[in-house]
């Protein structure tokens, strides 16, 4: 099932369910979740600076 689009926590925070039931682990789907919302727009900065 595709992520949804979005910045809010809200959708971040459904996009980490989704991985995780997936049997993603939980940084995993936590970076994946964040890069969707990055690639949405979202003003998050990456942890290593770049």
């Amino acid at each position: 099932m595709p992520l949804k689009r979005g910045t809010s926590k809200e959708t971040v925070g459904e996009n980490i369910k989704t991985e995780k039931k997936h049997g993603k682990p939980q940084k995993q789907a936590v970076a994946i979740a964040l890069n969707q919302a990055r690639k949405s727009g979202a003003k998050i900065p990456r942890k290593d600076g770049k």
